[in-house]
């Protein structure tokens, strides 16, 4: 098991939200966990630093393309990059250093998957530099995908057959579980526990780590098979649960039991 830094940006600036309250309809109800007063490039270097492999940039919203392009500048073909990938700018980010290009919208459109975009983006990009965002909430005994800031449920449901579908077309699955994001409220265990059963390919999980005893529950009860990204329970962003070093050094001690596809 890995553990996954991430760069959250939202009008150029590295933040945590909680991703449930993102929504462009409703801008006034948006909830900030912490906003940064260092760089990207900064946050970027430290990951580099510490060799910190697989990483995420994700742009939430328009404003953030300078403050992208710096942090993947800092850490050329060490982080991957989401937030508004299309098959028009995707190579581009490629161009710029990310190692691979994460994408939800452009492949899951009108709540349904748009198999035309992601065929022209594995064409262009290559499978293995093609990231596929599946960030779920719950409804009733199943989770969907959503997009949109994760307001709108398309009616891809995560199964065993749905994620062996897709691993067919990129490298990995970045899975956020939405309804958790940014609480610090604990993990989707029942999600975790799926999953582990589920993926035929490297996948991140991300949502409501709290603490190292989180990363630990997830290597147990998710069979060493995900990797686990930890947000605002970080001292780097604000949070008490978890300093940036103990995530470091929890890393380390198991990155080498990483389940091998």
């Amino acid at each position: 098991m890995k553990f996954r830094p991430c760069i959250d940006l939202h009008n150029g600036q590295v933040k945590q939200i909680v991703g449930s309250t993102l929504s462009d309809e409703k801008p006034e109800e948006l909830t900030t966990n912490f906003s940064a007063d260092k760089s990207s490039s900064w946050f970027a270097e430290l990951y580099r630093d510490d060799n910190l492999t697989g990483g995420h940039i994700i742009m939430l919203g328009p404003g953030n393309e300078e403050s992208a392009t710096h942090a993947l500048a800092a850490w050329p073909g060490g982080m991957q990059i989401g937030g508004g990938i299309t098959p028009d700018n995707a190579r581009i980010w490629l161009d710029k250093g990310a190692s691979h290009v994460i994408v939800t919208s452009c492949v899951f459109k009108q709540g349904k998957i748009d198999q035309g975009n992601l065929s022209r983006l594995v064409r262009l990009v290559g499978r293995n530099r093609l990231v596929l965002d599946l960030s779920c909430r719950k409804k009733g005994d199943d989770y969907f995908i959503v997009t949109d800031r994760w307001q709108k449920f398309t009616n891809v449901r995560l199964s065993g057959e749905t994620l062996s579908d897709f691993a067919g077309s990129c490298d990995e699955f970045l899975i956020h579980a939405a309804d958790v994001e940014g609480k610090c409220q604990g993990i989707e265990l029942d999600l975790v526990e799926k999953l582990s059963d589920w993926i035929t390919i490297p996948a991140t999980y991300a949502g409501g780590v709290r603490n190292l005893e989180d990363l630990e529950l997830i290597e147990k009860v998710g069979k060493g098979r995900l990797d686990a990204t930890v947000g605002s329970a970080l001292d780097i962003f604000g949070g008490r649960g978890m300093t940036y070093r103990e995530a470091v050094a929890f890393h380390r001690a198991h990155c080498g039991n990483s389940l091998r596809f």
